[in-house]
């Protein structure tokens, strides 16, 4: 990292530091923590547009299937929902899936055009009739068990932590699926189809009770830290958080955080690690050779699908450790607030001012902008107050523009992004 990284990197933590000064540390851990989480999804991105170029803006999919592997792993299973239909809908679930094999067996084989249509015609439209016939009744069973509280199936009660891996492997497999079907197309049609795939895999959480609750929500997963109550319980924690003079409350807040920052931490510096290696690799040149000709790396032997295809596992992976992080982080599985603005929209902001392809520049870049994201509400709340302080207190301009300072955050990213492409289009830190 060159001198003018570390006096970023050294202005974004006096920024940090100035948060918990003026505004609290408590305020100031929680911007680093979803920091952190937020600099491993712009790694995630950045492993797929700066090392290949590809375009996805289906970010918050991944980041989804990571919050529900924190509920498959970590919430202990329903018996009464297994008990009720939970064989019955796995073996629904194993008859699509044969389904769809079926279907592709059948398209792959060389039968005339029009006999090939209609036997997968048939095939698909009975064999969802069928899916549909075993899937149903298992669901309502399911969901009809104390749906206020439960409803699903639950998961496997391990661990929270181990989410962290399968939430990556989760999306590495939905990865896989949608990098088979759309790798192929141009970009924007790429764009679209990881878009469109997103909706999806969001789509399914809210509808399918019987998987994570749907927009009911899962609330109260495990922690991998202790919570603040036992801490408060604990004599010999009070009498620490006195010698330091903190009330009880305060320092387990102050500590809990702590220690969350700690575990994200080794992960962003275990990915980052990673990241750079194989940045420094014959295969990362390779990827970027693709990202910068195509048409040239083709030539030269290269299998450019297939190296996009690696990318976009790798890239999709990250994401979707990311976002089981973030559900922890939460202790709670919330479908509806998996919007594209703050999943697709900002990771990719931050991705762009930070430096497309530098793996260093991604991280800053997760970290102010969602700092940024933070603090430009109560900012700007400050701006409009010091603006308006001449005029009465009944003016409808003031009113005005003090209720609209929730709105400066588009505003301001905004703002940024084109100051950012207009000043320095490379990023704070361009790629070497």
């Amino acid at each position: 990292m060159t001198a003018r990284g570390f006096l970023l990197y050294a202005g974004m933590a006096l920024l940090i530091v100035l948060t918990g000064m003026f505004q609290g540390w408590n305020l100031a851990l929680t911007i680093l923590n979803m920091g952190l989480i937020s600099a491993i999804m712009s790694l995630g991105v950045n492993l797929q547009w700066g090392f290949a170029g590809l375009f996805n803006v289906g970010v918050m999919g991944f980041v989804a299937l990571g919050g529900l592997a924190a509920v498959l792993v970590a919430q202990p299973p329903v018996t009464e929902g297994w008990n009720a239909g939970g064989l019955r809908l796995l073996g629904a679930l194993a008859l699509g899936a044969a389904i769809l094999v079926g279907a592709v067996q059948v398209w792959k084989r060389k039968i005339g055009g029009s006999m090939r249509a209609l036997v997968m015609l048939a095939l698909l439209i009975g064999g969802f009739f069928l899916f549909r016939a075993s899937l149903d009744p298992a669901v309502q069973a399911i969901e009809a068990i104390n749906p206020s509280l439960s409803g699903y199936l639950g998961g496997l009660g391990l661990p929270i932590i181990v989410a962290w891996p399968v939430g990556g492997l989760l999306a590495a497999g939905a990865a896989w699926i949608i990098g088979k079907a759309a790798l192929g197309l141009r970009s924007d049609y790429l764009a679209i189809a990881t878009l469109g795939i997103a909706e999806i895999v969001i789509a399914v959480l809210k509808n399918e009770d019987w998987l994570s609750r749907g927009v009911k929500n899962v609330v109260g997963l495990p922690r991998p830290v202790p919570y603040e109550v036992d801490l408060q319980r604990d004599p010999g924690f009070v009498e620490a958080a006195a010698g330091y003079g903190l009330d009880p409350v305060t320092a387990s807040t102050l500590w809990v955080k702590i220690l969350y920052s700690g575990l994200f931490a080794v992960v962003l510096i275990v990915i980052l690690f990673l990241a750079q290696r194989a940045l420094a690799s014959p295969w990362g040149r390779m990827m970027r050779a693709i990202r910068d000709n195509e048409v040239a790396a083709s030539a030269m032997g290269k299998n450019v699908t297939a190296r996009h295809l690696q990318v976009f596992i790798l890239g999709s992976a990250v994401c979707g450790i990311a976002g089981a992080m973030m559900t922890t982080l939460d202790g709670q599985l919330t479908p509806g607030s998996y919007q594209p603005l703050r999943f697709t929209f900002l990771v990719w902001v931050m991705v762009i001012v930070g430096g497309s392809g530098n793996n260093y520049g991604a991280v800053l870049g997760g970290f102010l902008i969602w700092w940024l994201w933070v603090m430009v509400e109560p900012l700007g709340l400050w701006a409009m107050e010091l603006i308006t302080s001449g005029m009465s207190p009944d003016n409808w301009l003031r009113g005005h523009l003090t209720d609209s300072a929730a709105q400066m955050r588009l505003m301001t990213m905004g703002i940024i992004l084109l100051a950012v492409l207009r000043f320095s289009p490379k990023g704070l830190m361009p790629e070497r």
